[in-house]
C-alpha cells in the first residue's frame, strides 16, 4: 500500500504542476496581448509603454534623488579640492596646511568612489541640469570668491580660505539631510554609509576649523577659559564694580552652574550617580567641569527645567527687581548705586519679565506650569482652573513681603508686556503672548489655528487695562488685530519662511515679542517675530501701524530700542532663540545681529547691520538680545547682552556706521558642551550698568574713559535725568540739566568734528567759565546772562552733517537754559 500511495502522490503532484505551468502559460500570452496604458496630463493623450517600463519603479536599489545627489556632490568636492591645492604656495600656518591636506585627500577618494558608483550603473557622472544649478544653495564659493582666494596670502588667506570652507562643508551636510528627507533614498547601504560619513567626518571639520577662525582673531575676548565662577574674562573701558550671586532658593545646590547631566558606560550606575554628583560639587566650587579620569564621559539628552533662569530687570527710585522663571528678588540700591538682597519671592511659570508702576509690580507668565496660587507643584492637567497664564500684579509697597492683588488670565500667557500709560487712575499695558493658544475650555473665547476663523487670539496683541486702586479688576479691554492687511485680514503681514536664495527662514508674524513704547513721541517700535514694526500710540487702546518692515537676514524680530529724538530705532534678531550658539567666526554677521533703521515721516529706512565682532565659541549660546540707551549729550549710544557673548557698548549717533566702544566678556561656563548662560539684559540706571546674567547672577558696572567716550562725557551721562523709573519696552526723553558741564561736552565734541571756529569756541568756554561760577557760588549776573544769551545767537555753523548740526542745535538750547538760569 505504502508504494502505489507514493506512486500516486507523485502523479498527482505531477499533474497538478503541469496543469499550473498551463495556466501560467496562457496567462503569459493574454498578459503580453493587452498594452499597458499610461496616462498623460489632463488634456494629453495616453502612451503605451513596456512591461520593463512599467515595473521600472521596482528597481528600489537607488532613487533619482541619489544620482542627482552623487552628480552634484562630485563638482561640490572637485572646488574643495581646488581651495585646497592654493594653500601650500600662499601660507605657512600649520593648521591650515594640514586640515586642507586632509580635506583634499578625502575628498579625492570620494569623488572616485562617487564616480565609480555612478559609471558601475550607466549613470552620466555629470548633471544634465549642472549648468543651471545653485551653487551658493550648496554652500559652494563664487566665481570671484576664488579669484580673492588665489589672489591671498599670509593670514589674509588663512582667514578667508575657512570662511569658505566651513559653508562649504556645511553646503555638503545640508546636501546629505536633503537627500535623506527623500522617500526611499540611501536604501543602499554602502551609499547610506558613505553619506553618513560625509555629516560625521565635515561636522568635525567644521568646528575645528571655527576654531581655527576664532584663533586667528587678536580680540581677548576670543578664548577664554571656561569656569563657572572662575571662567577667564576680558574688560575694555568698563570697571567691574561687583558680582552677587543668585540668591538662595533660585538655584538647585547640587548644580548651581546648571551642567549637563553625564554618564558612563564603564561604571555601574551607582558610580554613574557618585560622578553626577561630584560634578555638581565641583561647580559649588567654583570649578567649571569635573575630571573624568580615563573613563569616557557621556552627557545626557535631557537638560533640568527652565526654573531658575534670570531674566529681565526693571528699577524704581531705589529699588531694583531682577525676574527669574521661579519669581523674582527685589534689591535695594545704596547711595553709591550697590544693590542689597531685600527679598526673594518664589512664583514659578514664566518668563517672569517684570515692570514698576508706583507701588504696583507687573510680572509676566507664559508657561503651563503657572499656577493662581503661585504653587510648586505646577499643573499637569491639559484643562485647569488652577493654571494661570497672563500677567500677575504685586502690591510692592513693603517689598520685604510682595502681595499678589491681581491677575489677568490671556490665552498665549504673557511673554513680555510693555506699559504704555499710567496716572492715579489706571494702567495701560501691551501684553504679548507668544505660545499655543490655551484650551476653550479653560479659558473661554480663546481660539487657537482654525483656518479662516477671523476670532482667533493668534495675530493679536492685548490691551490690559489695570486700576491703580483696584489691581484686582484689572482687564483686557482689547485684543486689536496689528497685523492685519488693507482688507480686514489678521494675517496681513510677514507669513513665515524664507525670504529666497541664501537668506533666512523668518517666523511668521502672528505676535509681538517686544513693543518699545516711547509716550511722548506717540510711537511704540515692535518687534514683532517676522516683522519690524512702527506704531502711533497717540490713543494707547487703539495702536495704529504706520509702517512694516522685513529683512531677510531677520530669523526672529526680539527687541527694539528708540534713540532719544525718536530719529532712529534699534531692532534685534534673536537667531536661534537664544539657546544655540550664533557668534562663532563662521556665523554671518548680518544674521542675529542688529539693524539700525532710522525714521522719517513715520517711515523706517533700514542703515546698517551691528553685530560683535569677537568670536565666540560652540559652547557659549549668543545672539542679540536686550539692551538700553547710555544718556551722553549729543550721541546715541547702546549697551546690550549678547547672553555669553558678553556685554557690548555700541556707538549709533552715525546710524550707517555703528561701533563698538566698550565690552566685557566672559568665558563659557563648560568647556565641552554648550550650557545656556550669559547675560539676558544689561541696563543703564542713574550712573551705573546692571546686568542679569541667566545662570552667574547680578553684575554691577561702571563705564571708564578711554579715546571713544570722554570723563566729561561719562559725568554728562551721570547728570541726565531719565525719571525714577525705568522699565524694559518703554522709554521716557532724557533730559539734561542747565549746567555749563552738558555746554562743555557739546564744544568737545564739536572741536573734533570742526564745525566751530577756534575763536567762537574761546568766547563761548570762557563764557561758560564765568556762568559755571555764579552757579556753584549760587548767584545770578543779568549782564553776563545777557552776553551768554547774545553769544548763543551769535554762534553760525555751516554743515550738512546730521549728527554736528542736531549738536549745534542742542548746544545753542542748553546755552539758553544757562543764561536763563543765571540771569
Amino acid at each position: 500500500m505504502s508504494t502505489n500511495s507514493n506512486i500516486t502522490k507523485k502523479h498527482a503532484f505531477s499533474l497538478s504542476a503541469l496543469a499550473s505551468i498551463v495556466l501560467l502559460s496562457v496567462g503569459q500570452v493574454h498578459a503580453q496581448d493587452v498594452p499597458i496604458v499610461k496616462p498623460g496630463a489632463p488634456g494629453n493623450a495616453s502612451t503605451t509603454i513596456s512591461a520593463a517600463e512599467a515595473i521600472d519603479i521596482a528597481n528600489t536599489s537607488y532613487t533619482d534623488a541619489d544620482v542627482s545627489f552623487m552628480q552634484n556632490m562630485i563638482p561640490h568636492h572637485a572646488q574643495a579640492v581646488e581651495m585646497g591645492l592654493l594653500v601650500e604656495d600662499r601660507t605657512n600656518n600649520e593648521e591650515v596646511i594640514d586640515i586642507a591636506g586632509r580635506i583634499k585627500k578625502s575628498q579625492d577618494d570620494e569623488i572616485e568612489f562617487m564616480r565609480n558608483w555612478l559609471i558601475e550603473r550607466d549613470l552620466p557622472t555629470q548633471s544634465p541640469h549642472h549648468m543651471h544649478m545653485d551653487h551658493s544653495m550648496m554652500g559652494m564659493a563664487t566665481p570671484e570668491q576664488m579669484i580673492d582666494l588665489a589672489n591671498a596670502e599670509g593670514k589674509a588667506f588663512d582667514e578667508l580660505f575657512l570662511k569658505l570652507m566651513i559653508p562649504h562643508h556645511e553646503g555638503a551636510v545640508t546636501m546629505v539631510n536633503d537627500l535623506l528627507d527623500q522617500p526611499g533614498s540611501a536604501y543602499d547601504p554602502i551609499l547610506f554609509d558613505f553619506v553618513s560619513d560625509i555629516v560625521n567626518d565635515q561636522s568635525a571639520e567644521i568646528t575645528q576649523m571655527n576654531k581655527m577662525l576664532e584663533n586667528l582673531s587678536s580680540d581677548p575676548r576670543v578664548g577664554l577659559s571656561a569656569g563657572f565662577r572662575d571662567a577667564q574674562s576680558a574688560i575694555s573701558n568698563l570697571n567691574l564694580l561687583a558680582s552677587y550671586p543668585k540668591p538662595n532658593g533660585f538655584f538647585d545646590p547640587n548644580n548651581p552652574a546648571n551642567l549637563p547631566p553625564v554618564k558612563s558606560d564603564e561604571q555601574s550606575d551607582d558610580q554613574s550617580n557618585n560622578d553626577a554628583t561630584e560634578q555638581a560639587e565641583d561647580a559649588n566650587n567654583e570649578a567649571s567641569n569635573a575630571e573624568g579620569g580615563d573613563i569616557k564621559t557621556e552627557y545626557g539628552e535631557r537638560w533640568p527645567l527652565l526654573s531658575f533662569w534670570n531674566t529681565d530687570m526693571a528699577f524704581s527710585k531705589d529699588i531694583l527687581v531682577a525676574g527669574n522663571y521661579h519669581g523674582f528678588n527685589i534689591y535695594k540700591l545704596d547711595d553709591a548705586g550697590m544693590p542689597q538682597l531685600a527679598s526673594s519671592i518664589v512664583c514659578p511659570g514664566g518668563q517672569g519679565d517684570v515692570s514698576i508702576v508706583g507701588d504696583l509690580l507687573i510680572m509676566s507668565v507664559e508657561q503651563t506650569r503657572g499656577r493662581i496660587d503661585c504653587g510648586l507643584e505646577g499643573v499637569d492637567e491639559d484643562v485647569s482652573n488652577e493654571r494661570f497664564r497672563g500677567l500677575r500684579i504685586f502690591d510692592i509697597k513693603d517689598i520685604t513681603r510682595p502681595i499678589q492683588v491681581g491677575i489677568v488670565q490671556t490665552c498665549r500667557g504673557s511673554h513680555t508686556h510693555s506699559v504704555v500709560s499710567a496716572d492715579e487712575r489706571k494702567i495701560v499695558v501691551y501684553n504679548s503672548g507668544t505660545a499655543g493658544v490655551r484650551d476653550n475650555e479653560e479659558l473661554a473665547g480663546c481660539i487657537g489655528d482654525v483656518p479662516g476663523d477671523e476670532r482667533t487670539a493668534l495675530f493679536r496683541i492685548d490691551v490690559i487695562e489695570i486700576p491703580v486702586k483696584n489691581p484686582q479688576d484689572a482687564k483686557i479691554v482689547s485684543s486689536p488685530a496689528v497685523f492685519a492687511d488693507d482688507e480686514g485680514r489678521v494675517a496681513g503681514l510677514w507669513l513665515g519662511g524664507d525670504h529666497g536664495e541664501n537668506t533666512q527662514k523668518t517666523r511668521r508674524t502672528d505676535q509681538c515679542h517686544d513693543i518699545t513704547v516711547y509716550p511722548e513721541l506717540k510711537l511704540a517700535a515692535g518687534a514683532c517675530s517676522g516683522n519690524g514694526i512702527l506704531f502711533d500710540i497717540s490713543n494707547p487702546s487703539k495702536p495704529k501701524r504706520l509702517d512694516a518692515v522685513t529683512d531677510p537676514g531677520f530669523a526672529y524680530w526680539h527687541s527694539a530700542t528708540f534713540n532719544n529724538d525718536g530719529t532712529a530705532v534699534l531692532f534685534t534678531d534673536e537667531w536661534g532663540g537664544g539657546t544655540q550658539p550664533r557668534c562663532r567666526a563662521s556665523d554671518p554677521k548680518t544674521w542675529g545681529a542688529n539693524a539700525i533703521y532710522s525714521i522719517n515721516d513715520g517711515k523706517l529706512s533700514f542703515e546698517s547691520y551691528y553685530k560683535i565682532d569677537a568670536p565666540q565659541s560652540e559652547s557659549e549660546n549668543c545672539v542679540a538680545h536686550n539692551g538700553s540707551i547710555v544718556p551722553v549729550p549729543g550721541r546715541d549710544i547702546f549697551v546690550q547682552a549678547w547672553y555669553q557673548g558678553g556685554m557690548s557698548l555700541m556707538d549709533f549717533t552715525d546710524p550707517s556706521k555703528p561701533i563698538e566702544i566698550a565690552y566685557f566678556d566672559r568665558g563659557p561656563i563648560y568647556e565641552d558642551r554648550l550650557v545656556i548662560g550669559g547675560y539676558w539684559s544689561t541696563y543703564w540706571f542713574n550712573g551705573k550698568i546692571y546686568g542679569t546674567g541667566i545662570i552667574r547672577g547680578l553684575d554691577v558696572f561702571e563705564l571708564t574713559p578711554s579715546e571713544h567716550l570722554s570723563e566729561a562725557e561719562i559725568a554728562a551721562a551721570k547728570m541726565a535725568n531719565m525719571g525714577d523709573i525705568f522699565n524694559p519696552q518703554q522709554q521716557f526723553e532724557v533730559t539734561w540739566p542747565a549746567d555749563p558741564q552738558i555746554a562743555m561736552v557739546y564744544l568737545e565734541q564739536l572741536s573734533t568734528s570742526e564745525v566751530i571756529d577756534a575763536k567762537s569756541l574761546a568766547s563761548i568756554e570762557a563764557m561758560l567759565s564765568k556762568a559755571s561760577t555764579l552757579i556753584n557760588d549760587d548767584k545770578t549776573n543779568r549782564k553776563t546772562s545777557r552776553a551768554l544769551a547774545k553769544l548763543t545767537k551769535s554762534i553760525k555753523v555751516n554743515t550738512q552733517n546730521r549728527v554736528d548740526k542736531r549738536r549745534v542745535s542742542e548746544l545753542k538750547e542748553t546755552l539758553e537754559r544757562i543764561a536763563k538760569r543765571i540771569r
